[in-house]
C-alpha cells in the first residue's frame, strides 16, 4: 500500500521536527503541539523548494543532452530534473540543520496532490536518517491537530505521481505549443492545458455575441385593481401588475421564442408575435374594460438549502456577494485556514463530519429555534464522480463553531466577511426547507376590436422561511430572462374566479432579445466545474493567468476576450484542436485522478500523451501524440491566423502594436499601394465592432498617412500619421540602394571582413527615424511641415544656468516640462516649449519645487465608506493615470476598465485585491560575497526523481 496509517505510540521520543509549507500555518500548529507536550519544533518550507528549471537555466553540460528541451528526459521514462530554487537554498540549509537534532521528522504539508509533492521534494532533498511520518490537518485547531497526530501515515507515492504527471504534462504542453504562438501571433504569449480551454470558453461566448441578431417583440402590461364586491373585503382596492399572456387563445411571444439569429423558433410558429402597432391597438382597445378572473391556482413551494461550500462554490458566492475575485477569495480563505478559523479550503467534497453536523444543528437551534432544524441530519450527494471524499467541505473550524460575532474583533474586514459567508452557508445546510406556495392568477377581457386578451401574474408566498433565515444562495444575473417570466416574490390579492378587476393604465411595452451574457469569474468557475475541467485548486490561478497574459480583461464583472485571444484560440483550434477540446481536457483530469488512485501508471500515460498510443493500449487517449502533432504542423499562415473578417471589404488584423482595421484594395489598384487602415480603440469589446462601427473608425481616422514635405537639412521626407497612441510626425528613411550598400561595405575597416571575403560580420546599422507626438492643438490634417520640423527638433535648449548646466524644454508622456540635470519642472502649455525664454525658465527654477503638476485636481468620482477600512473612497487622476484610493491604500484603475464606468463595488473590490497582495517587497541589500579558496568552485547540486 502506498498510504498506510502509523500509530502515534510508535513515534520515537526526543525532538520532533514538523515541516509545513506556510510560516503562518507553522505558528498556529506550534501553539497546539506545544500544548500536547515538549519536544515539538515547527518550521516551514515556504512553499515548494524544488521545481523544473527553465532549459536556459540548466548547467551548460546538460543543455545539449536529453534534458535540454524540457528539463525532462522524454526518451527515458520522462525523468524530471529538479533543482532547488535559488531563493530557497538558505531555507534548505536551515531545515537540514534543524533535522540534525531531531529524533523524527513529520511532513505536515497540505492534504492534496500539491501538498504531497511538496512533502516528497522535502524528503528527497533533506534525505533524513530518522523516522519520517506524513501528517495532515483538516483544520488548524486543537482537535484537528490531535486527530492529525492520531492518523500519521507514510507518503502517498500515487498522489506524488499524479502531481508530477501534471507538472510534466504542463511543461510538455506549454513548451511545445507556446513557441508556435510566439512565431505566429506575438512574443510573450503562452498556451496551457487548462488556461487555453478557459480562454476558449470566453472567446466562444464572445463569438456568440458577435453573431447575435436582436429580435423585437411587443407585449401589453397593466396595473389592475380589485373591484367592489370581492368575497374577501380586504382585497378590494388592492393593486398589482400583470402582463399579457395570450391573445385569442394564442400565447404571446416572449424572448425565449427567438433564436440568436433573431428569428422565431420552429417550435414557436403558432405563438402570437405582436409588433408595436398590434400591441398599441390592443392596449387602446382594453382601455376602460372590466377584467374577469378566469382562474386562481396555488401550488406548494419547497426549497432546500444549498450544500456546504466546495472550493468552486465558495469562489462563486464570494464573487457574487462579496465582489471578491477568485484569487482574492482563495488568498483570504488561506489565511483563515492557516489561523484556525476554517477547514481546508481546497476541496470538491460536500461532506461534513459528524462533529460539524452536530455543531451546525446546535447553532441553528440556538439562534433560530427548534423548528428551524429538521428531525434528521442532512446529507448531500457528491457533485462529481471525482470528488475527493476524504476531505470535508469548507466550514468553520472546530467541533463547536464560533459565530461571526465572536470572531469579528480578531479578523480583518475581508476575512470576517468571508468567514461569515462560510458560517452562514454551513449552518443553513443543516436547517429545514423553506415552504410556501406559488399563486398564479389569470384574468381576461375583450378589446374594442373583438380580440380576447388574457393576462397573468404570479408570486411566491413564503409561509415558513426555514434556512432562509440564515442564508440564501446567490445567482448570476441573467440578462436573457424575459421580464414576463420572472417569478417575483410578491403577494397577490385574494380573489376568486368570476370576480372583476379594473386595469388602469394598460400600455404597450416593447422588448428586445439579449445576447448570451458574458462569463463572470463566478459563472466561468461554475462552467469549468460543470465540464470537469481543472480542479478546485486550479480555478483561481487559471483565471489570473488568462488575465495576466492579456487574453481576457474585465469590464465590471464581465470577462471580455482580447483580439489576441481570438488569434490564439483560432490557431489552436485549427492546428491543435484536440488539446483545446473540452471533453479531451476533462478526460485528462480523470486520468490524473486514476494515477492518484494507483489505477494508472504515470510513465505509460505520459508516453501515450506525448508519443501516441499503441492500438489497444490501456488508457490510450488518441493514436497520435503531441510530438507527432507538432512535428507535422506544416505551414501556418501567420497573416491568416491574425486576420478576422468584419465585412467582405474590411478585415481586422492583430498586429505587433495591437489590432487595426484594413480595407481590401480594389482589383485595379497599382502595385505597392497601401490599403486604408484604422486603429481599433483598446477599450472596444469585440462584439461592439460592427460593420457600421468599422466605417466610423475609418471616417475618424482620416488618411492613414499625409506627406508634409522634405527636411531641407537631411533631404528626408516628413509624414504625419495617426498611430495607436495618437497622431505623430516622423521622417521617412529609405532602404539602402545597392550602390549605397556597396559604398558602405567599401568604407568598412578590414576587420569587418570574414575569411578575406568582402562580407562584413555586421550588417549596416539601421537608422532609427526621428518621431514626435503632435500637440493636442494639432491634427494630422492640419499640421504643417514647419510645425513638424519644430517637433522633431525637440528637446530645445533654452539656455544655461549660472553653473553652465543646460536647461531644455521638451514634451513628455505627462505633458510639457523643463529639465535641468535631474530636476524637472512642469510647463503650463505645450506652446511654451518653443516660446519660453531663459529668464522665464530661471524664474521657474527659483521657486520651491511643487509635487505633481501644481494644484491638486478634484476627484474623478467619490464613493461611500470602504467596507474594510471605513474610509471614504475616491477615484483620482494621478501621474500614472486614474487610481482608486481610500487615503490609505492606492490601486491603479486597470486599463481594461473605463474610469467613468467604475462603480462603488468595483472600487471596493480593487482595494480589497490590492490589500490581499500585501505590501510590495523591498529588494534585499546586496551582500559582498566572500572570496572562495582557489580550486573550490561551488556547484549547485541537483536531484533527479527517485522512488520514495
Amino acid at each position: 500500500m502506498s498510504r498506510t496509517t502509523t500509530a502515534v505510540s510508535s513515534v520515537p521520543e526526543g525532538t520532533k521536527l514538523v515541516i509545513v509549507e506556510s510560516p503562518a500555518k507553522s505558528k498556529s500548529i506550534a501553539k497546539y503541539l506545544g500544548a500536547l507536550g515538549e519536544g515539538w519544533v515547527v518550521d516551514s518550507s515556504v512553499g515548494h523548494i524544488r521545481d523544473l528549471p527553465k532549459p536556459s537555466d540548466l548547467p551548460a553540460e546538460m543543455k545539449k543532452g536529453p534534458f535540454g528541451k524540457f528539463a525532462v528526459d522524454v526518451e527515458n521514462g520522462f525523468e524530471p530534473y529538479y533543482v532547488v530554487h535559488p531563493d530557497k537554498k538558505k531555507k534548505v540549509t536551515e531545515l537540514k540543520r534543524a533535522l540534525k537534532d531531531a529524533a523524527a521528522l513529520y511532513l505536515a504539508t497540505d492534504a492534496d496532490r500539491e501538498g504531497e509533492a511538496i512533502a516528497w521534494h522535502l524528503l528527497q532533498t533533506l534525505k533524513p536518517t530518522v523516522p519520517v511520518y506524513r501528517m495532515t490537518f483538516g483544520e488548524i485547531t486543537k482537535e484537528g491537530v490531535a486527530r492529525g497526530l492520531e492518523n500519521v501515515r507514510e507518503l502517498d507515492t500515487h498522489l506524488v505521481d499524479a502531481q508530477e504527471t501534471r507538472r510534466i504534462l504542463d511543461r510538455l504542453f506549454g513548451y511545445e505549443l507556446s513557441p508556435v504562438l510566439w512565431r505566429k501571433v506575438a512574443r510573450g504569449l503562452s498556451a496551457g492545458r487548462v488556461q487555453s480551454v478557459a480562454t476558449r470558453l470566453v472567446v466562444e461566448r464572445e463569438r456568440e455575441r458577435m453573431a447575435f441578431v436582436a429580435a423585437r417583440y411587443w407585449g401589453v402590461e397593466g396595473t389592475f385593481t380589485v373591484d367592489q364586491g370581492a368575497a374577501v373585503s380586504e382585497a378590494v382596492g388592492q393593486s398589482f401588475t400583470a402582463r399579457l399572456s395570450t391573445v385569442d387563445g394564442k400565447r404571446v411571444a416572449t424572448g425565449r421564442d427567438f433564436t440568436d439569429a433573431g428569428e422565431l423558433k420552429q417550435s414557436a410558429t403558432s405563438v402570437a408575435h405582436l409588433d408595436e402597432q398590434a400591441a398599441s391597438s390592443l392596449a387602446a382597445g382594453l382601455a376602460g374594460a372590466r377584467f374577469t378572473v378566469d382562474s386562481v391556482e396555488d401550488k406548494p413551494y419547497t426549497r432546500r438549502p444549498a450544500a456546504p461550500f466546495t472550493t468552486s462554490t465558495m469562489q462563486q458566492e464570494a464573487a457574487r456577494k462579496l465582489r471578491m475575485s477568485s484569487r482574492v477569495s482563495m488568498q483570504v480563505a488561506q489565511r483563515l485556514y492557516e489561523n484556525g478559523y476554517i477547514t481546508y479550503m481546497r476541496t470538491d467534497s460536500v461532506n461534513l463530519s459528524q462533529e460539524a453536523v452536530q455543531a451546525s444543528r446546535r447553532q441553528a437551534t440556538e439562534l433560530y429555534g427548534p423548528s428551524a432544524v429538521p428531525e434528521k441530519p442532512r446529507t448531500y450527494a457528491k457533485r462529481s464522480e471525482n470528488a475527493q471524499e476524504a476531505h470535508e467541505a469548507i466550514r468553520p473550524a472546530g467541533d463547536s463553531f464560533r459565530t461571526p460575532a465572536q470572531v469579528k474583533d480578531e479578523l480583518r474586514a475581508d476575512e470576517f466577511r468571508l468567514y461569515e459567508l462560510i458560517w452562514k452557508r454551513t449552518v443553513a445546510s443543516q436547517m429545514a426547507d423553506a415552504k410556501g406556495y406559488t399563486a398564479t392568477l389569470r384574468f381576461s377581457a375583450d378589446a374594442a376590436d373583438g380580440r380576447h386578451a388574457q393576462f397573468s401574474a404570479s408570486g411566491t408566498i413564503i409561509t415558513f422561511k426555514g434556512f432562509l433565515d440564515a442564508y440564501e444562495e446567490g445567482k448570476d444575473p441573467d440578462a436573457r430572462q424575459d421580464p414576463a417570466e420572472s417569478n417575483q416574490s410578491r403577494r397577490l390579492p385574494q380573489v376568486a374566479q368570476g370576480e372583476t378587476l379594473t386595469g388602469q393604465p394598460v400600455e404597450p411595452t416593447g422588448h428586445e432579445t439579449s445576447p448570451p451574457p458574458r462569463y463572470t469569474e463566478a459563472s466561468i468557475v461554475a462552467e469549468l466545474e460543470r465540464r470537469e475541467i481543472g480542479r478546485p485548486s486550479t480555478f483561481a490561478p487559471t483565471i489570473s493567468t488568462i488575465m495576466d497574459r492579456g487574453y481576457v480583461t474585465k469590464r465590471g464583472t464581465a470577462l471580455v476576450p482580447s483580439w489576441t485571444a481570438f488569434s490564439v484560440i483560432g490557431l489552436l483550434e485549427d492546428f491543435f484542436g484536440k488539446y483545446v477540446d473540452y471533453d479531451f481536457t476533462a478526460r485528462m483530469e480523470d486520468d490524473l485522478d486514476r494515477i492518484a488512485a494507483g489505477e494508472l501508471a504515470r510513465e505509460a500515460w505520459l508516453q501515450t500523451f506525448y508519443f501516441g498510443a499503441e492500438p489497444g493500449q490501456e488508457g490510450a487517449q488518441a493514436a497520435e501524440g503531441l510530438r507527432q502533432v507538432v512535428d507535422n504542423l506544416g505551414e501556418i499562415d501567420a497573416r491568416a491566423v491574425n486576420s478576422l473578417p468584419v465585412t467582405e471589404e474590411i478585415t481586422l488584423r492583430v498586429g505587433q502594436y495591437g489590432p487595426y482595421l484594413e480595407k481590401r484594395l480594389p482589383a485595379d489598384a497599382e502595385p505597392g499601394t497601401t490599403p486604408e487602415r484604422a486603429n481599433v480603440p483598446e477599450d472596444m469589446a469585440p462584439d461592439e465592432l460592427t460593420a457600421a462601427k468599422a466605417e466610423e473608425l475609418f471616417a475618424a481616422a482620416g488618411p492613414g498617412e499625409r506627406e508634409l514635405g522634405t527636411d531641407p537639412q537631411t533631404g528626408r521626407g516628413i509624414v504625419a500619421k495617426d498611430g495607436r497612441y495618437g497622431p505623430y510626425v516622423t521622417e521617412v528613411i529609405e532602404e539602402m540602394t545597392e550602390e549605397q550598400l556597396q559604398a558602405w561595405l567599401d568604407a568598412q575597416p578590414t576587420e569587418y571582413y570574414k575569411n578575406g571575403k568582402p562580407k562584413p560580420k555586421k550588417k549596416p546599422p539601421k537608422q532609427k527615424p526621428r518621431t514626435a507626438s503632435l500637440f493636442t492643438s494639432m491634427s494630422v490634417d492640419t499640421v504643417t511641415l514647419e510645425q513638424a520640423l519644430q517637433l522633431l527638433s525637440l528637446p530645445r535648449v533654452v539656455g544655461q544656468d549660472a553653473e553652465g548646466v543646460d536647461i531644455t524644454a521638451q514634451n513628455g508622456r505627462f505633458g510639457p516640462y523643463l529639465k535641468k540635470g535631474t530636476d524637472s519642472r512642469s510647463l503650463e502649455s505645450e506652446e511654451q516649449i518653443f516660446t519660453i525664454t531663459l529668464d522665464q525658465a530661471l524664474e521657474i527654477y527659483s521657486r520651491p519645487k511643487q509635487r505633481g503638476r501644481g494644484a491638486a485636481k478634484p476627484p474623478l468620482a467619490e464613493f461611500g465608506a470602504d467596507p474594510v477600512s471605513g474610509r471614504a473612497v475616491t477615484v483620482k487622476d494621478g501621474r500614472f493615470g486614474p487610481y482608486v484610493t481610500d487615503g490609505q491604500t492606492n490601486v491603479t484603475v486597470p486599463r481594461a476598465m473605463n474610469p467613468e464606468d467604475l462603480t462603488a463595488e468595483d472600487a471596493y473590490r480593487l482595494l480589497a485585491e490590492k490589500r490581499a497582495k500585501g505590501p510590495a517587497k523591498k529588494p534585499a541589500a546586496k551582500k559582498t560575497p566572500a572570496k572562495k579558496a582557489s580550486g573550490t568552485k561551488g556547484a549547485a547540486k541537483s536531484t533527479t526523481r527517485k522512488k520514495a
